[in-house]
């Protein structure tokens, strides 16, 4: 089979994706938590609302619950790893402070 035939059969073959955002909406989040069965991924995107420091609770509102199987989650994965590592190779190291004490907001009501 020649080149030029191989190379038609591949355009032929590739799937092209077409993002359609009409109805796309836009949430800022500065929290995120994940949880799992052995079915899905929860991840719970929402907004510190407590700025004051030393406060008993901090009041977070979630505004998004996204919902994967494990095999989107594991590609979603991949893909921030890959999207963090080219931030810091251009914008230097994120530095997440591991010595201030993290609410577990898996162990609260939503």
């Amino acid at each position: 089979m020649s080149e030029e035939k191989k190379d038609e059969q591949e355009q032929k073959r590739q799937v092209r994706i077409v993002w359609d955002d009409s109805k796309m909406e836009m949430n800022y989040a500065n929290v995120c938590n994940v949880s799992s069965t052995k079915e899905e991924f929860n991840l719970l995107f929402g907004a510190n609302q407590s700025w004051a420091m030393g406060q008993q609770d901090v009041r977070i509102a979630l505004s998004n619950r996204i919902i994967l199987g494990p095999h989107a989650a594991k590609r979603l994965s991949l893909l921030l790893n890959n999207a963090v590592a080219q931030y810091e190779d251009k914008m230097g190291e994120i530095v997440i402070d591991q010595g201030q004490p993290q609410p577990d907001i898996a162990d609260q009501k939503h």
